[in-house]
């Protein structure tokens, strides 16, 4: 997982305490990022992951 290139989209989209998956799943694309990889980041960063569609964040 590449953490800085997650904060920098996270950072350009305004992510900061909680996102909506389907920001997740617009970030992963638009910035090609495993969507695995943002809901590590999440994870270990404090980042709240709202309104889950599919249940691949947790």
């Amino acid at each position: 997982m590449d953490e800085e290139k997650i904060r920098k989209a996270f950072e350009a989209e305004g992510i900061e305490k909680e996102i909506k998956c389907p920001e997740a799943f617009a970030i992963s694309e638009k910035y090609t990022i495993a969507k695995k990889d943002i809901a590590g980041y999440c994870n270990s960063h404090g980042v709240k992951i709202r309104a889950c569609q599919l249940g691949c964040f947790k």
